[in-house]
C-alpha cells in the first residue's frame, strides 16, 4: 500500500527530514532578503534611489513602481533626480512622494523632479532605527515560523513512521541550528543598517 506524502502547513509535502530542511532553508532565505529590500527602502543621511522602492505611481489607474516610470539618479550625495518618461506623469509622481512617509520635498520644473536629502535630525534618526528594528521583527517572527512548521513537519513523519526517533531528535537538532544561523543574519542585517542610519555624513 502506498503511503501518502506528509502534508506541511505550508500546503507542501515531505517524505523525508532532507526535504524539510531544503524547503525551510528557501523559505528562511526568502525572509532575510524580504528584509533586505524593505530595509533599502529606510533612508540614511546618504541620498540612495533604492529609498523610492516603495513608492508607487498612478500610470493610467494602475499602481506602478516609481523605477518602472521615471529615470532615478543621484548627482550628488544629497540629491536624487527623478525624470519621468511621460512629462504628464511629474504631478503624480511629486504627489506620492509627498504623501509617503519619507518626509522628504521634491520639487519640479516641468520635467524634472528634484528630490533634495536634508540631512537627518537626531530626532528622525531615532524614529528610523526604531522602525528598522520594527521590520526586523517581524522577520525574526517569520523565522520562528518557518521553525514551527519544520518541527511541525518532522513530528508527522515521526508519527508516520517515516523516521526513527533519533533522526527525529537529529532533524529537531539541525532545524535548531538553521534558525540560529538565520536569526543571526538578521540581526546582523539590522546592525548594519542601524550603523548607517546613525553615521553622521
Amino acid at each position: 500500500m502506498k503511503t501518502e506524502p506528509q502534508t506541511a502547513p505550508s500546503g507542501l509535502s515531505f517524505n523525508s527530514v532532507k526535504d524539510i530542511e531544503t524547503n525551510l532553508k528557501a523559505r528562511m532565505d526568502k525572509a532575510l532578503s524580504d528584509l533586505q529590500h524593505e530595509m533599502a527602502s529606510i533612508r540614511t543621511g546618504r541620498a540612495s534611489v533604492s529609498i523610492l522602492d516603495q513608492i508607487r505611481v498612478d500610470y493610467y489607474g494602475t499602481p506602478t513602481p516609481l523605477n518602472q516610470v521615471a529615470n532615478l539618479h543621484v548627482p550628488e550625495p544629497s540629491l536624487i533626480t527623478i525624470q519621468p518618461w511621460d512629462v504628464s506623469l511629474i504631478g503624480a509622481i511629486e504627489k506620492s512622494i509627498r504623501v509617503s512617509d519619507l518626509g522628504l520635498n521634491p520639487a519640479n520644473d516641468g520635467k524634472l523632479i528634484r528630490l533634495p536629502i536634508p540631512p537627518l535630525t537626531e530626532e528622525r534618526r531615532k524614529e528610523l532605527v526604531k522602525k528598522l528594528h520594527g521590520t526586523a521583527e517581524h522577520h525574526r517572527v517569520s523565522v520562528r515560523n518557518v521553525r514551527r512548521d519544520g518541527n511541525e513537519a518532522v513530528k508527522k513523519l515521526l508519527k508516520d513512521k517515516k523516521i526513527t526517533e533519533d533522526e527525529d531528535k537529529r532533524a529537531h537538532d539541525e532545524i535548531q541550528k538553521l534558525t540560529d544561523a538565520y536569526m543571526a543574519k538578521v540581526d546582523q542585517a539590522a546592525k548594519t543598517k542601524e550603523k548607517e542610519i546613525l553615521e553622521i555624513k
